[in-house]
């Protein structure tokens, strides 16, 4: 075999053609489009998954709270009507709800359910429930608590949920963010604790 045969094959180049490339990514978008869906129901999936796990552990720690009020023999401040309960729960105390006003009518609410934080020396409870008390609900309830905070006053990309209070029918609405409006919902007046997906 002569150099000058020897340098022709040498020298030919191995690679796609310019068709070849073009089908690949061809193949490569439609495998994309049909998997892309799939994906997308995937991560739809998760983000309810995990308010129904959030949301769950909310429930529970509510109802553990009230649990330790009943086995503590129902502590509260005050006497008769004007009797105010509260809990000691995980390190934490709290105000719960009561089922007579001062007066003595019914309130509309259970007895012993969390409304809010009870502060070191503090002997009444809040006359109404605020956002900041919804926070501070759900970071002291759950052991390990998603980032949360009031939806006007913080960098709510930061935020696994926002907190908000809605006065009219006493409830914490706790929306998850993370591209989703999937919700749930802490009934103060019953203690129930609802998910909202979207």
């Amino acid at each position: 075999m002569s150099a000058n045969s020897m340098d022709k094959q040498m020298k030919k180049q191995f690679g796609f053609s310019l068709v070849e490339l073009v089908i690949i990514f061809i193949v490569i978008g439609l495998l994309m489009a049909a998997a892309l869906p799939k994906f997308l129901e995937v991560r739809d999936e998760a983000k309810k998954a995990s308010i129904e796990a959030v949301a769950g552990g909310y429930s529970t720690a509510v109802l553990s709270a009230r649990a330790h009020w009943e086995a503590e023999g129902r502590p509260s401040l005050g006497d008769g009507n004007n009797r105010i309960h509260y809990v000691e729960y995980d390190g934490v105390e709290f105000w719960l709800t009561r089922s007579f006003g001062n007066e003595g009518k019914s309130s509309g609410f259970r007895y012993g359910y969390p409304t809010a934080l009870k502060t070191t020396g503090q002997t009444s409870v809040p006359n109404q429930i605020s956002s900041v008390d919804c926070i501070n609900l759900m970071e002291n309830l759950l052991q390990n608590p998603p980032r949360v905070g009031d939806q006007a006053g913080s960098n709510v990309t930061d935020l696994h949920y926002t907190a908000q209070a809605n006065l009219s029918d006493n409830t914490c609405v706790y929306v998850q963010q993370e591209g989703s409006d999937h919700q749930f919902v802490y009934e103060l007046q019953t203690g129930r604790v609802t998910v909202e997906l979207q």
